[in-house]
């Protein structure tokens, strides 16, 4: 397993776990005629001092900057209408999923979990560490949220979250926390066995099979991962807005506000599921090359952010940003951030800071505090219609993010 991830972070659609010690890396060409070209990605080497020098001790992640308290509620379910394509023996496409939620004023519980401790040791095993106090540090994590709690009176609009290639669905845990204190309900997706770990219910762990096929297909399925996520995405929707849905707090979602924002292949699959679902209003992408052609109407219109790294910049390295721009119509909007690296969109700073491992040349506070910002106001704006002057040009508060306008 850590060849299998150690290879795919050197590719753009990466399973986005940073190596200890690296230098930059050209990916492999897809073999697909209609794949996107290689991406070289840079794993930089320093590790901001405010995170290296913190004593050893628990993890803690970023507080929430919206005025609600957060909920979280975790669902399994399982798609029988579908075959897995990863694992075809499998009995249907099993998913899990985190709600995060804007809590009642007088809620009370449990801290949710970060991760469980077999997730956590996949994970810490991917980047070579086998410490087991480390793993106990990030298996006994807390998130700003508390489990099961009841939801603020009203309904609020629904993003959809998927992880980058390899990584779990909470290794987008800050982002999410802070839509839901800000008024979202959030739906984090772990997608099957497209993870280094997977916790699933009956003590099972559903690990990245999917890391082995696309290594053996040198990379070339970019848009089976895609078109099977934009299917994950459609089933969700349909579970947590249908008649019967799986949630018991579904009618605080209001159906006719739904966005989707994915790290990596996340991001590329946002943009494929707004293409066959119509219910999607909105989408992000953060740093992932798109395998997909969009249709002749781009997406009929409805909004897009793509928010990126240096390289992701107009004629950059990655032409599939520049081609998908053309062909979008309505509200889009391309911003990169000068400093950040392909991680610096999730948790992982985070992370990878606390273990005293590279993640880029931005300080891991400003990698959250930049992308909180950003996706939320873009979701405000799109979903919410409250118009966000953050998006309209330079800011003097976040002199790291760059405006393009091809």
């Amino acid at each position: 397993m850590n060849t299998l991830i150690r290879a795919a972070a050197t590719a753009l659609l990466a399973c986005a776990v940073a190596l200890p010690a690296a230098t930059t890396a050209t990916a492999a060409a897809p073999t697909s005629a209609s794949a996107p070209p290689p991406v070289a990605v840079s794993v930089p080497q320093n590790t901001p001092a405010s995170l290296a020098d913190r004593p050893a001790g628990a993890l803690r992640m970023p507080a929430p900057t919206g005025p609600h308290k957060v909920g979280s509620s975790v669902l399994h379910l399982v798609d029988r209408s579908r075959t897995d394509p990863w694992v075809p023996e499998a009995d249907g496409r099993e998913l899990m999923v985190t709600l995060h939620y804007p809590a009642a004023r007088s809620a009370h519980g449990r801290p949710a979990a970060y991760a469980t401790r077999e997730e956590a040791r996949l994970l810490l095993e991917a980047v070579s560490v086998a410490d087991p106090a480390l793993i106990r540090q990030v298996a006994k994590a807390r998130t700003h949220s508390a489990v099961d709690v009841r939801p603020a009176p009203g309904r609020h609009p629904l993003v959809v979250l998927s992880p980058g290639f390899g990584m779990g669905r909470y290794t987008l845990t800050g982002l999410a926390v802070d839509l839901a204190s800000r008024g979202y309900v959030v739906a984090s997706l772990d997608h099957a066995y497209e993870a280094s770990g997977t916790s699933v219910p009956g003590g099972r762990t559903l690990t990245c099979v999917a890391c082995t096929v696309m290594e053996e297909s040198g990379w070339s399925k970019g848009s089976v991962v895609t078109g099977t996520r934009a299917a994950d995405t459609r089933f969700v929707l349909d579970r947590l807005t249908g008649p019967r849905p799986a949630w018991k707090y579904a009618s605080s979602i209001d159906r006719k506000r739904i966005g989707m924002a994915g790290h990596s292949i996340g991001g590329a699959s946002a943009g494929t599921a707004m293409a066959s679902d119509r219910r999607i209003d909105a989408g992000v992408n953060m740093d992932g090359t798109f395998w997909d052609e969009l249709p002749a109407d781009g997406l009929g219109g409805r909004p897009f952010l793509f928010l990126g790294t240096d390289s992701h910049g107009p004629g950059g390295d990655d032409a599939s940003w520049d081609r998908t721009w053309a062909g979008l119509r309505g509200a889009k909007h391309w911003l990169t951030v000068t400093g950040a690296d392909h991680l610096g969109f999730s948790d992982a700073p985070v992370l990878l800071g606390h273990l005293g491992l590279p993640h880029g040349d931005l300080p891991a506070e400003r990698a959250v505090s930049v992308t909180r910002a950003y996706v939320a106001a873009f979701f405000d704006e799109h979903l919410r219609g409250e118009d966000q002057p953050l998006l309209d040009g330079p800011d003097p508060a976040h002199p790291e993010v760059r405006f393009h306008h091809p």
